[in-house]
């Protein structure tokens, strides 16, 4: 309990400086000069709105780019047939779709057009068929005509906005703008929105570019002043000149074989270049080229301009090049970003451009921030009234925790969303759980005849140990999902590790700090943590204290340890049942759905529309305003039937229209989702690696007996869950995922605070039969697991309640799951150790040994 001087400005200096840098978010970024090194928190496009950008996909090219492969292919087999195949007239006919030749040997025609069938690529057709890309055709007179199918050209136009709207994810993650919306729009446009993003104009620069790096040779026998290019050979203009260079269309290395790609300035000139890394078989190949074409010019095309062409000094064996070209700071970083994000299949458009309202709506947020006020008055009053003095104290370390929090956020330029609202949620959980803890070992030392002083000393050294292991676990958990998680996951993952390390820091420091002053200041003979007359707060306002349950119970927990295995295991069964039929809903996150643009012929009335629309039965639909005041975008999920989404078009059509006459119905396409099957599969794969990680540091750390009742719990928490949202008719969507890993993480925390008491009791109590051993540390840390429980139910159900439909599936999930986890720790976790641990963690006594009794009951001696 001593604070050196230093220590003490140290921490009011590290307050300070935290209020300092939150202040700037209380203002718009406007009220600041130009000058000023201002820093906010952005918030994303759920809270705030930002640019929207459709862009359409040029699929012409891909055909264009089909028949050029096609007529390559074709010069290329018929010259390599044995007898090789004489043919004239060899040409792409981009109307018809086909190339046509003419065959000169009527005895080569079955082989010509075997050769020709060769260079077909299948598609996909039905269910699991398969059928090429090109028809084939001869007639008598030797033409030859191979035609790209309708199923083909259509399944090439899908695979390239599929592979563009990744592609376009990763150059906008490159660029640092978190949590965009990215997702396909109709047959061939994608629908892009940018949180906070008032000029996008980089960002279309950026998406507008095919960024397609190739590697050729120069043929320097072709004259380039001709007006047509020899056979195999184009003319390409040199960047930021008017020269043209005689290129071969063979590419010896291409582009997609690159891993890196870094802007960097040249340690001889000092001019900005681009260095880049090649895989084994790009490295391979620009060996292989460079080795057998020392003293040719070698040039780097970069969407059909040729960047530079220098002459191949040396054989290059390493993988590693650089591009040169006059660079500028900014353009090196911007070919860097578009080499590592990959090249687009087909060039993009921007064919509008708006700026959006929030996707939660305004009238929402506010909803939303109301409930929220409302439930951290009611955990403040809990606190003081649980804990007094000390719970006051804890309430006052929790406002510092989240300007500290807003503070780190803000440094970072952080984007902040739902699912990181739901993170700053997780990290209150676990700070008041940390405050509750320390109270409650304050208590217990007092119980124990400890001096005032003393007890306070002993108190925050034994409860620190847990919070450390509590919130380390976190941690561990939090970096995976930060390492191989994406999008909405990551920005959950850094809100999470920022504010538990902030927590742990107030929790363990700053309120100890409040505490010595306190007690240097009064003195006291006793500590204020007792129920009982006399208790006061500084000495003059005297507050009863509330306790959830009577200290020292001696509730036989385990006798129904068996019961609540049994249970639990029946109602994830069912739970996993109902996942799959009759399903989990999944939202327009997930699946895609229809967008709806209409026009109210007032400023749109946000909280009226939501309200006409909520009860149409149609899931959860989304409004925001869309451009100006009078225009609002309605995101519908995607029924199961063609017929069924007609029907809910009209049925909104019916319902905005009694509630705002003379609204207007501007458009109605499809959209789809803005989850792909990458992110999601990144997201399960990060979430399975942090609980496989929570588990071996439970291991470490205790013993494998908890580290399996840790990772089998969490599952069946998760899985009831589950359950709950089938049950309910909650959708799938990102605000329900964010609820979800809160959840998870709440979880752990709570079971890893009782593990530790386990373990210290087994130390305390060496011949106590391990069933009791289970039931004391439960019963001992019960009015923490319920006092923590209690707070964040105190938190969430008004949300839930008053937050509006936006935000209910949210907050009722999050309140279901607390819960479950509250009871999962009692009834699952703690029976799993004490059936895996009977032999292991407290091997059988020996005859005659004698059997601790549980403590006495509270009155009893």
């Amino acid at each position: 309990m001593y604070f050196s001087r230093w220590k003490t400005v140290a921490i009011l200096m590290v307050l300070v400086g935290g209020f300092l840098v939150s202040l700037p978010n209380l203002l718009p970024r406007s009220a600041f000069p130009e000058w000023f090194p201002l820093r906010q928190v952005v918030l994303g496009l759920d809270l705030r709105g930002g640019s929207y950008l459709l862009l359409e996909v040029d699929t012409s090219v891909l055909m264009r780019e089909r028949l050029e492969n096609l007529v390559d292919g074709t010069r290329r087999t018929m010259a390599q047939a044995s007898p090789r195949i004489g043919y004239t007239g060899l040409a792409a006919r981009p109307e018809q779709r086909s190339i046509q030749l003419r065959v000169l040997d009527a005895a080569q025609h079955a082989e010509a057009v075997r050769l020709v069938r060769e260079l077909a690529n299948t598609v996909a057709v039905g269910s699991g068929q398969q059928q090429p890309d090109i028809e084939v055709s001869i007639t008598g007179d030797g033409l030859l005509t191979a035609t790209i199918t309708e199923a083909g050209l259509r399944a090439k136009a899908t695979n390239a906005v599929e592979q563009s709207i990744e592609i376009v994810r990763r150059r906008i993650d490159e660029t640092g703008v978190a949590e965009a919306l990215i997702a396909r729009q109709g047959q061939n446009r994608i629908l892009v929105q940018l949180p906070g993003v008032e000029d996008p104009q980089r960002i279309k620069d950026l998406l507008g570019r095919t960024a397609r790096m190739t590697f050729h040779l120069v043929d320097e026998t072709a004259d380039t002043r001709a007006l047509v290019a020899p056979t195999g050979v184009t003319f390409l203009p040199l960047e930021n000149s008017e020269e043209r260079i005689a290129v071969r269309r063979r590419v010896e290395v291409d582009g997609a074989n690159l891993t890196d790609a870094r802007a960097a300035q040249d340690s001889r000139t000092g001019e900005w270049v681009v260095n880049f890394t090649f895989d084994s078989t790009g490295t391979r190949r620009f060996a292989e080229i460079t080795r057998a074409n020392v003293g040719r010019p070698f040039a780097v095309v970069l969407d059909e301009r040729v960047i530079t062409a220098p002459v191949i000094r040396e054989a290059i064996t390493g993988g590693r090049g650089q591009i040169s070209g006059s660079f500028s700071v900014q353009s090196a970083n911007d070919l860097a970003v578009l080499l590592r994000a990959g090249a687009l299949p087909a060039p993009l458009t921007v064919v509008e451009e708006r700026t959006v309202g929030p996707e939660l709506g305004e009238d929402a947020i506010r909803a939303g921030l109301i409930s929220l006020a409302v439930g951290a008055l009611f955990v403040l009053f809990y606190m003081g009234f649980a804990y007094g003095l000390f719970g006051w104290i804890s309430t006052i370390a929790l406002f510092v925790n989240i300007v500290l929090l807003i503070a780190a956020m803000s440094l970072l330029e952080a984007t902040l969303t739902l699912p990181g609202i739901a993170g700053i949620v997780l990290t209150l959980g676990t700070a008041l759980d940390a405050n509750i803890l320390i109270n409650e070992r304050i208590r217990e030392e007092v119980k124990n005849g400890r001096s005032p002083l003393n007890a306070l000393e002993t108190g925050y050294s034994r409860a620190s140990g847990t919070i450390l292991d509590a919130n380390l676990t976190n941690l561990i958990a939090m970096g995976f999902l930060y390492a191989f998680g994406a999008g909405p996951v990551r920005g959950f993952a850094v809100t999470v590790g920022i504010g538990t390390i902030i927590q742990m820091w107030t929790a363990t420091v700053l309120t100890r700090l409040f505490i010595v002053w306190w007690y240097r200041w009064t003195r006291p003979r006793e500590l204020p943590v007792f129920a009982k007359p006399g208790v006061s707060l500084l000495g003059r306002l005297r507050l009863p204290l509330f306790r959830i349950v009577r200290d020292l119970t001696t509730i036989p927990f385990m006798r129904a340890a068996s019961i609540g295995l049994i249970v639990s295991a029946t109602i994830s069964s069912a739970s996993l049942v109902g996942a799959f039929y009759p399903g989990l809903q999944r939202g327009i996150d997930f699946q895609g759905g229809i967008i709806m643009e209409v026009r109210t012929p007032e400023p749109a009335n946000l909280p009226v529309l939501r309200a006409a629309v909520a009860g149409l039965g149609a899931g959860d639909i989304g409004l925001q305003r869309f451009g100006d005041d009078e225009t609002v975008l309605l995101r519908v999920p995607v029924q199961a039937e063609e017929v069924q989404t007609q029907q809910v078009v009209g049925g909104i059509r019916t319902a905005l229209e009694d509630v705002a006459p003379g609204i207007r119905i501007l458009r109605v396409e499809a959209v789809g989702n803005r989850i792909s099957a990458e992110l999601f599969q990144n997201g399960m794969i990060a979430l399975g690696l942090s609980l496989l990680a929570m588990m071996i540091y439970i291991w470490v750390r205790f013993e494998w007996q908890f580290a399996i009742a840790a990772g089998s719990t969490l599952l069946l928490d998760t899985t009831k869950v589950i359950g709950f949202m089938v049950l309910t008719g909650i959708e799938l969507s990102l605000p329900t995922i964010a609820a979800i890993l809160t959840i998870v993480g709440f979880s752990v925390n709570d079971k890893v605070v009782i593990f530790d008491r386990m373990r210290e009791n087994l130390r305390r109590y060496k011949v106590m039969p391990l069933e009791q051993v289970v039931n004391l540390s439960i019963n001992e840390t019960l009015n923490r697991t319920l006092g923590t429980s209690a707070t964040l139910m105190l938190a969430v159900i008004p949300l839930a309640m008053f937050g509006g439909a936006a935000l209910a599936g949210f907050a009722w999930v999050m309140a279901f799951g607390l819960v479950i986890a509250t009871s999962s720790s009692i009834f699952i976790a703690a029976p799993i150790v004490l059936y895996t641990g009977r032999t292991r963690l407290r091997p059988e006594m020996q005859p005659g040994a004698a059997v601790v009794p549980s403590p006495p009951a509270p009155g009893q001696v």
